[in-house]
């Protein structure tokens, strides 16, 4: 079953990317002199369609929800209109797919090194044949330990100082919205592709079933991310991540960095928080936020301002150690 909607998905995919090809693209980059680059266009426009589809499926989905039953009313959505620049950045997948091929090279090195020195690659196909060499458990699989890489990943963007520099332009939106899930500094983006399309490509994830696997994580997060007063009840918080609970990660009288930082991490399912102790089951639909933006700190209402205040906070960070080790060396 499983099997037969992925194929129908991925078939009618294929079909509009072949259309547009062939009627639009093609034709585009041979009058520009660009048909060195046919082959990576047209595998990129898999993903593209994907995305927008993505986008079209969330609003249409999402948007009356939040009319019906917002947490938050507002008179002016002028917080909110920045978000869906960085949703259309995000969704089109550019850079998780450009970081997938470009790495793939790099890795069938690294795997060719392994076998010449009899050192086992991760199969997962392999670990329970029979069982885990039907495609719906495969991929389950692979979701998990993308959603458990997505977990740590999440954590250490709160932990790590210039890190949540950049993970801030998220958190700094006091109008979270089905948009904000994608609202997120480019260099950290440029990371997150890095980060998980190595993870992918370690474990053997095809490159159809990773646009399928980010697909469904991109949409799971803006339903995290709407304004939304929706509870999924005792067992449905705790088998996947609701807009409750993810409302709580973000609420600006939590702690978000350093030692004492935070709580409900989960990317897809809450089940990394629980078994790490870092779940918070309180359901208050509180403000969001940074703390100190009620002391008056901006972190930029535009695109470009959200951006460059960002990399003005890492160099504030950074320039008390450069002082220091200047000092050091001084002395020396």
């Amino acid at each position: 079953m499983f099997h037969l909607i992925f194929s129908s998905l991925d078939n009618f995919v294929s079909a509009v990317q072949t259309l547009l090809y062939v009627d639009v693209v093609q034709p585009l980059l041979f009058r520009f002199d660009l048909m060195g680059y046919d082959e990576d266009t047209y595998d990129s426009l898999y993903w593209v369609i994907v995305g927008v589809l993505e986008v079209v499926t969330m609003y249409a989905v999402l948007r009356p929800l939040e009319a019906l039953r917002p947490v938050e009313k507002w008179e002016n959505r002028k917080a909110v209109r920045v978000d869906v620049i960085y949703t259309w950045i995000a969704k089109l997948g550019i850079l998780n797919l450009f970081f997938f091929f470009a790495m793939q090279p790099l890795f069938d090195t690294v795997q060719s090194w392994l076998r010449l020195h009899n050192i086992a690659n991760i199969e997962f196909d392999n670990l329970w044949p029979g069982v885990t060499t039907q495609p719906l458990v495969t991929f389950v699989m692979y979701l998990l330990v993308l959603d458990f890489a997505g977990y740590w990943y999440h954590r250490w963007e709160h932990r790590v100082g210039v890190w949540w520099e950049l993970h801030a332009v998220h958190h700094s939106q006091r109008q979270m919205s089905l948009w904000s899930d994608d609202r997120n500094h480019l260099l950290d983006d440029l990371l997150q592709a890095c980060y998980f399309a190595t993870i992918a490509l370690v474990i053997g994830v095809p490159p159809s079933q990773f646009v399928v696997l980010v697909a469904i994580t991109n949409l799971a997060q803006s339903v995290q991310h709407a304004n939304i007063r929706m509870h999924f009840g005792w067992l449905g918080e705790r088998l996947l991540v609701s807009p409750t609970f993810h409302r709580r990660h973000h609420a600006i009288d939590i702690p978000a960095e350093g030692m004492q930082y935070g709580c409900n991490f989960g990317v897809l399912f809450p089940w990394w928080d629980m078994l790490f102790r870092s779940v918070s089951w309180v359901r208050d639909m509180e403000p969001t936020g940074i703390a100190d933006q009620r002391d008056g700190r901006r972190y930029g209402d535009g695109f470009w301002a959200q951006h460059w205040l960002a990399l003005v906070r890492i160099a504030a960070r950074l320039a008390p150690k450069r002082r220091s080790a200047g000092s050091d060396t001084a002395r020396v």
